[in-house]
């Protein structure tokens, strides 16, 4: 709530200038006419600024800081894990043998909502699998798997999750106020747990 100079309380507006919106909306204005050019941009960032000014947002606050050397690792082993994977389904299509998939479950070890739809939007766009499910309530990913035949591909998988979580929390460093303490997460493992039987 705001005061005004007349003293009746209004409900504030979100700050509609935030830099970061600015920069994206501009940058997709240049990706859809894909030229950089100096009336190009100018107008792009015309064009962000009326978007953001007359349809704020409200300000997202991540509960994390960005770190910049595990930031790029992440990006690199991402892109890597891209290539792997387009290759390893592509071998499956080739095989020409039937192919075993299952449902893998992943409980992620974080209780970010941040982190929940990170990891599932890096798992979905390495080829071979999807998100089915997220369970924000439990932070638990469902995912259909390509060629998983065994319970030791199944298990592989979920430690490939488990590491791309792990990566994501090193290149996003949760705040101290989002911070969770083991024993509040080994209570919610086990809450988890039982909650699957």
């Amino acid at each position: 709530m705001r005061t005004g100079w007349t003293g009746r309380v209004r409900p504030s507006r979100y700050r509609a200038l935030q830099p970061w919106p600015l920069a994206w909306l501009t940058v997709l204005w240049i990706a859809l006419w894909g030229s950089a050019s100096v009336g190009n941009v100018v107008l792009g960032f015309a064009v962000a600024v009326a978007v953001s000014w007359f349809f704020p947002l409200p300000p997202v606050d991540l509960g994390s800081k960005v770190r910049f050397w595990p930031l790029v690792w992440l990006v690199v082993h991402f892109i890597g894990d891209v290539l792997k994977a387009s290759v390893q389904v592509s071998l499956v299509v080739l095989r020409r043998r039937p192919v075993r998939n299952a449902v893998v479950k992943v409980d992620l070890h974080s209780n970010s909502d941040f982190v929940l739809t990170g990891v599932a939007a890096m798992l979905t766009l390495v080829p071979g699998s999807v998100v089915l499910e997220a369970r924000r309530s439990t932070h638990t990913l469902f995912l259909h798997v390509l060629d998983t035949d065994d319970e030791a591909a199944v298990e592989k998988f979920r430690a490939e999750a488990f590491a791309v979580e792990e990566r994501f929390l090193r290149a996003f460093e949760p705040l101290p106020e989002f911070r969770v303490d083991a024993p509040t997460l080994a209570a919610a493992a086990a809450a988890r747990e039982e909650e699957s039987r």
